[in-house]
């Protein structure tokens, strides 16, 4: 499952794969893609928007593909301007954009632009439990943030966790772990009640050995 980054500029963003590791010597990057239909979004040409960490020297830029190649059944990519493994290397964890005309059909299955998610009611076991605040999206998958009269909560955007959304009414349903919107209850600790239990017995037990040389004592002064 993905959304569209649409928060900043007017032409939509589709997120169609992340580029892994590099392979070989010669700058192909290994490519895991986020699209189901690779033979229309990588074809040779096509640009490509860098998400990349500010001190990256790739922040701010594009990238062109040259060339995409399967090796066991792995995609893997040659860019433009990425001549050897060094250059490789440093896109390592990018994710990749496309921009897309909003009038554009996709064509993409669960693909959905972040503003057709936001606000949307969130459903778990029939129960709105809160809407979708926002979308953060991260280089292993993309987060719900789910407002809930409590607090805000992240769902990760997996098929999992996230198994149907319905646009036309509005609903976004979830099937979460346990303990991901709620703290599991603390499980009682068995070792209290046996610390108390051995407290009470010796407690019990200390006017019994106490009488004993009381005994003794008492017939001392009959001694010679």
């Amino acid at each position: 499952m993905s959304s569209v980054n649409d928060s900043t500029t007017p032409r939509s963003q589709l997120r169609v794969g992340r580029l892994t590791k590099a392979h070989g010597l010669k700058g192909a990057i290994k490519l895991e893609l986020f699209t189901d239909d690779p033979g229309r979004r990588f074809v040779p040409g096509a640009v490509f928007t860098l998400q990349v960490p500010t001190g990256s020297p790739w922040h701010g830029k594009k990238i062109e593909l040259v060339e995409l190649r399967w090796y066991n059944q792995h995609a893997v990519g040659f860019f433009k301007d990425v001549p050897d493994r060094e250059a490789a290397e440093a896109l390592a964890k990018a994710i990749l954009w496309i921009d897309q005309d909003d009038a554009e059909q996709s064509g993409e299955e669960d693909a959905w632009y972040d503003h057709q998610l936001i606000g949307l009611s969130v459903v778990r076991d029939g129960v709105q439990i809160g809407t979708i605040a926002r979308l953060e999206h991260l280089p292993a998958q993309d987060l719900l943030i789910v407002k809930t009269p409590a607090a805000e909560v992240m769902i990760p955007f997996v098929k999992a966790i996230v198994p149907s959304v319905d646009i036309t009414t509005g609903i976004v349903t979830i099937t979460p772990p346990p303990g991901l919107l709620e703290e599991l209850p603390e499980e009682p600790d068995d070792d209290d009640d046996n610390v108390d239990n051995s407290d009470n017995t010796a407690a019990t037990a200390a006017p019994e050995t106490e009488s004993e040389p009381q005994a003794e004592v008492d017939g001392a002064p009959g001694r010679s």
